[in-house]
């Protein structure tokens, strides 16, 4: 069964302060960095960017341009993807630390039969649910974990469930609304997102340290 990757690489870095993506990390770019791990773990990989964006591939990927939201660059990334490819996996360009296990992981939860698999580790902090500063309730995190990517889909089942142009965080978000049979695997705590500047720094000092 054919296994393509896309790797979301569109967005614009607002909390980062420009485009994270493009950010240096050691001696490469985050996004390289996620691609890398990407080739190793799939058949094919499809990045999404930003129209402006000043890359073009050099490792055999594909490559398209996103849309508004990220939904809509999954969906860009979807339409590259031929309809005979069994397994679609999306990941964050954001998170440079995934391995290839975890992708192993996925994928491999969704050829023994579910729909989608996650990747998730357990919530070590308290949850609360505020309005404004008022607190008015606090959630038991025993059964919450926290979500990353790469994500794994039946091809067929995440074209279904884009077709609506539906949105979400994620995309098994929008399979879940549609009744699919989603899993989790354990996580990778060092897998954690890039989102502002200052995680781009612990990520020079994790890579600094292994």
């Amino acid at each position: 069964m054919s296994v393509w990757a896309i790797v979301v690489a569109a967005g614009n870095g607002n909390r980062f302060g420009g485009a994270k993506q493009f950010a240096r990390l050691g001696n490469s770019t985050v996004l390289e960095r996620s691609l890398a791990t990407a080739r190793g773990a799939v058949d094919q990989v499809v990045v999404v960017l930003a129209g402006d964006a000043q890359w073009s591939p050099s490792n055999g990927e594909l490559a398209t341009v996103g849309g508004a939201t990220r939904s809509d660059s999954v969906r860009a990334g979807l339409a590259l993807v031929p309809n005979d490819v069994g397994i679609v996996v999306v990941h964050d360009a954001a998170r440079p630390f995934a391995t290839g296990a975890l992708y192993r992981s996925v994928i491999d939860a969704v050829r023994a039969g579910a729909t989608a698999a996650v990747p998730g580790v357990a919530v070590a902090d308290t949850i609360k649910r505020t309005s404004g500063v008022e607190v008015f309730d606090t959630l038991d995190r025993s059964d919450l974990v926290a979500v990353q990517t790469p994500q794994a889909f039946d091809a067929a089942a995440l074209r279904e469930a884009h077709a609506a142009s539906g949105e979400g965080t994620d995309d098994a978000a929008l399979l879940e609304r549609a009744g699919a049979k989603v899993v989790v695997v354990d996580g990778e705590h060092r897998n954690f997102k890039i989102t502002v500047a200052a995680d781009l720094e612990m990520a020079a000092a994790l890579l600094e340290a292994t």
